[in-house]
C-alpha cells in the first residue's frame, strides 16, 4: 500500500491532522485527509460534516451537497448540517430548495420567523 501523508497514521491522529488543516483553512488538504476517514467511518457524522464544509469553503458545492445530504440522512436532526445544506443550494442558486433546509434548521435551534 502506498501511504501519503494524508492518510499516514492512526484515525485519530488524521482527525487531529485534518482539523489542523480546516482551522489554518487549507480546506483542500483538510478533506485529502477527511475523504479516507469518511471512507473508513462512513457513519460518523464528525468526519464528513467537516469534510462537506471543507468542500463548502473550497467551493467544491456538489461535493458539499452530497456529503450534507449523507449527514441528514444519517442523523436527521443535526440543525448545522441542515443550514450548511441550505446555503450550499443557495450557492447553486438552488433557493427554492434550500428555502425548506434553512427553515427547518431554523426550527431545530428554536429561531421562529414572526407572523
Amino acid at each position: 500500500m502506498d501511504m501519503t501523508y494524508y492518510d499516514h497514521g492512526t484515525p485519530a491522529e488524521r482527525w487531529e491532522r485534518a482539523r489542523l488543516f480546516f482551522e489554518a483553512k487549507d480546506y483542500a488538504a483538510a478533506a485529502r485527509v477527511l475523504g479516507g476517514l469518511v471512507e473508513e467511518a462512513p457513519d460518523q457524522v464528525g468526519p464528513r460534516l467537516l469534510l462537506a464544509r471543507s468542500y463548502y469553503h473550497s467551493a467544491q458545492l456538489r461535493r458539499a451537497e452530497a456529503e450534507l445530504r449523507a449527514v441528514v440522512e444519517l442523523d436527521p436532526v443535526e440543525h448545522y448540517a441542515r443550514l450548511m445544506l441550505g446555503r450550499t443550494l443557495q450557492r447553486q442558486g438552488r433557493h427554492d430548495e434550500a428555502a425548506s433546509h434553512l427553515r427547518i434548521a431554523s426550527a431545530f435551534v428554536g429561531d421562529f420567523e414572526q407572523v
